[in-house]
């Protein structure tokens, strides 16, 4: 009992509350990158100091655990690979604030309903997810993620009558910043290409979850991996900067206000903590599990205007939410059906195919291997 309830918690509980959490931080960071590119804040500027912020934090963090610790040792390729996921990170985010600063953190969330679709599709492709139509795992999960788009969708098109109207005399002074952002930011954006531009981030993120998980199950210390991320970041990031933005005045952040503050959040959060969540998550559960989170941040992003932007509240928001909701019980009961091993109509045992790309499930996995041992790093 006790070794079930380590697995439980381990592999479902923890990842369900982290992703839920990293969603909540991505909008958040979303709106406030945006208010501080009204304000005058570069993004190139903004993605170089942020990815540069992350490598600091990381790099004590990764002595202090990993000193002792027997890794694969640093080859030529396996850097190479950790700059190939750095560049596959980088464009996705180089995507992600060009096409927010063309239109606003709400499209921005709409469009990332195609990340779970399309991560589900290529981990297929690339033989790191099992689909067995026979199988009833298989078909829920289908089911569930077809649900979760759905409920997102509806947020996003239909809007419905307001249930709760927000005082805007309750919001504070960053709240009032970033609610003349997202304003403005609707009336003068081009849509247009700021949504195919953020529908080329998410394709592109889909494709950096694949090859996170990869390379996460060839190298199994998070941290390790995510300070190499963010420091091939920073390498690609400082020459286009340099080229981009050659005024020196946009360099000059360090000053109170929303710009520091962006900087800041994404830095520490941003590139740094919610990457390494990510990384864990893609380790723990695999591509596509990230991946179908996403659609969560359409609802959370109508909470949080709510809250703390002064939104109102409409009815689209909460039937939309609470579709979201049930599409995730759903997905979520077939991720745990597929890791604990599944009789399909065919008479075979699904197993997680995601666990052949993460060491650490073999360690939580006792109740079809007994006597099966691994280690990890």
């Amino acid at each position: 009992m006790g070794s079930w309830k380590r697995t439980c918690w381990y592999g479902e509980v923890f990842p369900f509350t982290a992703m839920v959490t990293m969603e909540c931080i991505n909008v958040g960071m979303n709106t406030i990158f945006k208010a501080a590119t009204v304000k005058g804040l570069n993004y190139h500027v903004f993605m170089l100091y942020s990815y540069g912020i992350a490598a600091l934090l990381l790099l004590p963090l990764c002595y202090f655990f990993h000193r002792n610790s027997r890794l694969p040792p640093f080859t030529f390729g396996l850097l190479a690979r950790f700059f190939s996921l750095g560049l596959l990170g980088f464009v996705a985010q180089y995507l992600g604030n060009t096409g927010i600063e063309y239109s606003t953190p709400t499209l921005a969330s709409a469009m990332s309903n195609i990340a779970p679709a399309s991560t589900f599709v290529l981990a297929v492709l690339f033989r790191m997810e099992k689909l067995e139509m026979k199988s009833l795992s298989s078909q829920v999960k289908i089911i569930g993620c077809a649900i979760t788009i759905a409920g997102a969708l509806v947020v996003v098109l239909y809007k419905g009558p307001v249930l709760l109207r927000s005082p805007a005399s309750s919001a504070s002074v960053f709240a009032q910043a970033a609610l003349v952002t997202l304003t403005t930011g609707t009336k003068q954006s081009n849509w247009v290409k700021g949504g195919a531009i953020l529908a080329a981030e998410y394709v592109v993120a889909s494709l950096w979850y694949i090859y996170q998980a990869k390379a996460i199950g060839e190298y199994p210390a998070e941290l390790v991996v995510v300070f190499f991320y963010n420091l091939s970041c920073m390498i690609i990031a400082a020459p286009i900067c340099l080229i981009e933005v050659p005024i020196s005045s946009a360099w000059n952040i360090f000053k109170l206000d929303v710009q520091l503050y962006a900087v800041l959040y994404a830095g520490v959060l941003g590139t740094g903590f919610v990457i390494l969540v990510h990384t864990w998550c893609l380790h723990v559960k695999g591509p596509v599990y990230v991946a179908s989170f996403r659609p969560l941040s359409i609802a959370i992003a109508a909470i949080l205007g709510f809250i703390f932007l002064g939104d109102n509240l409409y009815l689209g928001s909460v039937i939309g939410s609470l579709i979201i909701s049930f599409g995730f019980y759903v997905l979520i009961w077939a991720k745990a059906q597929e890791a604990s091993g599944d009789k399909s109509q065919s008479g075979t045992i699904f197993r997680e195919s995601s666990s052949r790309n993460a060491p650490l499930l073999d360690e939580y996995d006792d109740s079809t291997d007994e006597g099966h041992a691994t280690t990890t790093a």
